[in-house]
């Protein structure tokens, strides 16, 4: 399998469903559940996550961390695939896709007439705003360390590259709107947790397949069912990032649809009970 095929078969196709499922909503049951902002925040996500990786992964592949089969690539921009350059935008766009899904269906609007999944509910604050903000933010914080630390060591580096360049990111997004992203931890702990399953095992046929590798001098060790743990963690915090990016744009555009809900947040990020 070449990487463009890997596309075709895994990423395209989930892409493309969950798009026309927003199509099936209709304008206006889409704003009506998803505020104003859903139709730009995505692509805004996808834009800035193309920016900030390129570097990056261009780095890895420099290095040796990671490196592809030469006869399943099209070629090559820098040190890095083209088709992995595709890759940057196209998982937000699977993973976007999904948490609007998500959010809709916390409203009760489903494009395929699916009911309204209790558990994904507007969650009160358990503190204070600025509280939330520090808790929440603090634990990436100390990811961010512990990947610098992992750098200091062969086998510490593609972990310690992904911490340190991924956690400082998510530790700032939830300093800045912790208080507001709580209210949806349900929606978007559950718009993480399938792609990253689904991308996981997306993952584990790819290097079956030989489309790329991974260096065993610059990784921890463990590969469970073939997957490095590297990977794993690359998947998960990635789309940590996308879904928490796509909240913050989504998040000011929903104030107006959901300050009636009890619970809701004034402007300072603190709970208020409405009349």
């Amino acid at each position: 399998m070449t990487y463009l095929a890997f596309h075709f078969v895994f990423i395209f196709p989930p892409i493309l469903l969950l798009a026309w499922g927003l199509v099936r909503l209709g304008p206006g049951r889409r704003e009506a559940v998803l505020g104003r902002r859903w139709w730009w925040a995505i692509p805004a996500v996808a834009g800035i996550a193309f920016v900030y990786t390129t570097p990056w992964d261009n780095y890895l592949v420099w290095k040796e961390v990671w490196w592809y089969g030469p006869d399943r690539v099209i070629g090559t921009i820098g040190y890095v695939p083209i088709e992995e350059y595709m890759f940057f935008l196209l998982q937000p766009f699977l993973t976007g896709f999904f948490a609007l899904h998500m959010l809709a269906r916390r409203k009760g609007a489903s494009a395929w007439g699916l009911r309204e999944i209790p558990g994904l509910r507007v969650e009160p604050l358990p503190l204070r705003g600025n509280l939330v903000r520090v808790l929440t933010a603090l634990p990436w914080f100390v990811l961010t360390a512990l990947g610098f630390w992992l750098l200091t060591f062969d086998a510490g580096v593609y972990m310690g590259l992904i911490l340190a360049w991924a956690s400082p990111v998510v530790g700032l997004m939830w300093l800045y709107m912790g208080p507001r992203l709580w209210r949806f931890i349900h929606v978007m702990g559950l718009a993480v947790a399938v792609p990253t399953l689904y991308l996981w095992f997306a993952d584990i046929v790819a290097m079956a397949q030989g489309i790329w590798m991974i260096s065993y001098d610059f990784t921890l060790g463990p590969r469970p069912l073939g997957l490095p743990v590297e990977e794993a963690t690359f998947f998960l915090i990635t789309n940590v990032l996308v879904v928490t990016g796509t909240f913050l744009f989504l998040i000011p555009g929903m104030d107006r649809l959901d300050l009636k809900e009890p619970g809701a947040l004034d402007s300072s990020g603190d709970p208020r009970v409405s009349s």
